[in-house]
């Protein structure tokens, strides 16, 4: 490294306080897939919750990562049902997004879904479905981290439904249920 590259450590200052409405504002330049986690809870019944926070973890053994807010009411059904079902969604899927993140309603009332391993629900019109059980979870912040082991996963040929700066990618000018009703 030159000398003209070399940090000078005598000039370094401790770096101030992060804001964290600048740190949401850069985390929103990250466009991140949309996916929806579904599960079913003790009673055997589906519920599932929108999540970007989904990626890949390892290809040797298979497992993928997502998060829930510490806080979150679905939080414990997750922890407590074994496994997961991760439904990437396509790009005319903006209103199943909504839908699974809109609070006390049915989410599953007239969905297309097919039942997965375990019974727990698969949405038609997917990207892809990525089957798994919970193989371990991690504290990280507010937030718990659940690491899935993949039991089988299929594909679908669609274009993918981004999340970029807040907003959906494509931007939809239906924002309608109607394609997704039987």
């Amino acid at each position: 490294m030159s000398e003209k590259m070399r940090p000078n450590r005598a000039n370094d200052t401790a770096p101030q306080p992060l804001d964290t409405n600048v740190f949401r504002e850069a985390l929103g330049r990250f466009a991140s897939g949309i996916t929806v986690m579904t599960t079913v809870d003790e009673d055997g019944a589906p519920y599932g919750v929108t999540a970007t926070s989904f990626a890949s973890l390892s290809l040797d053994p298979p497992l993928v990562q997502w998060s829930l807010r510490n806080a979150a009411f679905s939080l414990p059904i997750f922890l407590k049902s074994g496994g997961f079902s991760v439904n990437v969604l396509s790009a005319d899927q903006e209103a199943v997004s909504r839908r699974f993140s809109t609070p006390e309603i049915d989410r599953f009332a007239q969905l297309n879904t097919e039942s997965g391993l375990g019974g727990v629900s698969l949405i038609q019109g997917a990207l892809a479905w990525i089957e798994c059980s919970l193989e371990t979870t991690l504290a990280g912040g507010d937030h718990t981290i659940l690491v899935g082991k993949v039991l089988r996963a299929r594909t679908f040929d669609h274009q993918p439904l981004l999340y970029w700066r807040g907003g959906y990618l494509p931007e939809s000018t239906d924002q309608t249920e109607s394609d997704h009703k039987t």
